[in-house]
């Protein structure tokens, strides 16, 4: 396999220890560096993390052996730190969103290319066995031609468990932007990308209450929308409805639902890398589990990264930063149609990634299924 590819990562919050755990053991990459504003979670990390070392930002961006930066910061940073990296001369791996606007994403994209490297960008969840056999069943004729979709996600509100949460209620938070990118990106791997939106959004309440950790009880203003509805209209004709809301219990709905002339697909939770997936063919009497026919068995958070390290001219990253700049304008712009109440085009354009063959756990693990 040669020498590892040598990745340091920006940002030591919550979400990095999955990574962290994923990648800490693969032939193909290893940790070299770590940074964080606050030393102390860098330094704690690091001493986790065999030959990894802590350090400042500025210092890990001139780290003259780290090929790509996993940036793992706040989404108000994302374009911050990615275009810092870039203009190092560096890779750069970033959580979703791509940016909190549609112009920082562009200009992440725009600047990359200049300067000859190459960005990947989160969700990986869609690379796992449930959206990839779903896509599967889709392209392999099970429901006939797709023609809409619905996506749903309900939650209370991510103060009630998260310590810090007040980025979620701040301009480049809310539901949409917080957790459309699973939803819209499982979308686009099942249908293709999307052409127009119209979106309309609402919010509950001017302000949260903590309900967990050392500021338990201290309230927070909110300051976008939390409630976020929308139709996508797919480039292939498929219309797609989503729903994403800060501002309900739970729900009954599936996560997704793909519907098609000789059939109907129930998609499991985007957010997941697995669970099953589920038809109910026209003529039939019951829904029946598909079988995992494709995606990284067993995946979790970092295999984007190993995916996008592993890419070459012949098969671009699955998880790249063309494909993550337009579910981020997908985003974005959905927004400003609920703003003022249009239909609106988008401007970009993406193509499917490369399906996922189905690659056991071992093979992704140790040597990486070329595909």
């Amino acid at each position: 396999m040669g020498d590892p590819h040598l990745v340091g990562i920006v940002g030591l919050g919550v979400i990095s220890r999955a990574y962290l755990d994923t990648l800490a053991d693969h032939p193909a990459v290893r940790v070299a560096a770590l940074a964080d504003l606050d030393a102390s979670r860098s330094a704690e990390a690091a001493a986790l993390v065999p030959g990894a070392e802590a350090m400042s930002v500025e210092r890990l961006l001139a780290h003259p052996d780290v090929r790509t930066v996993l940036n793992l910061t706040i989404p108000a940073a994302h374009a911050e730190i990615s275009l810092a990296t870039i203009d190092a001369g560096k890779n750069v791996y970033v959580e979703k969103p791509l940016a909190v606007t549609f112009p920082e994403g562009r200009t992440i994209i725009e600047r990359a290319t200049s300067a000859g490297v190459r960005v990947g960008c989160a969700p990986d969840t869609v690379l796992g066995t449930g959206t990839q056999t779903a896509r599967a069943a889709i392209d392999g004729g099970l429901i006939g031609r797709p023609m809409s979709a619905s996506a749903v996600m309900v939650t209370a509100g991510h103060e009630r468990w998260h310590p810090n949460p007040d980025f979620y209620y701040a301009p480049g938070g809310g539901p949409l932007l917080d957790m459309g990118p699973y939803y819209i990106s499982a979308l686009i791997h099942l249908l293709g990308p999307v052409r127009a939106v119209v979106g309309a959004s609402s919010r509950l309440r001017a302000e949260r209450v903590i309900s967990s950790g050392a500021r338990t009880g201290q309230r927070i203003p909110v300051e976008v929308d939390t409630h976020v509805t929308g139709v996508l209209e797919h480039a292939g004709g498929a219309l797609s409805t989503i729903t994403t809301s800060f501002d309900g219990v739970t729900t009954t709905a599936a996560p997704i639902e793909v519907r098609g002339e000789t059939g109907t697909l129930a998609v499991p939770d985007p957010n997941h890398f697995d669970g099953e997936v589920r038809l109910f063919a026209l003529g039939g009497t019951e829904w029946r589990a598909l079988e995992p026919r494709a995606g990284y068995a067993e995946a979790a958070r970092g295999i984007g990264l190993i995916d996008f390290v592993r890419a070459d001219a012949q098969r671009p990253p699955r998880a790249g930063g063309d494909f993550a700049l337009h579910v981020l304008e997908t985003m974005t712009t959905l927004l400003q149609s609920a703003a003022e109440g249009r239909r609106i085009e988008l401007t970009t354009g993406v193509q499917r990634p490369a399906p996922v063959p189905l690659t056991p756990a071992e093979e992704w693990k140790g040597h990486l299924a070329e595909s």
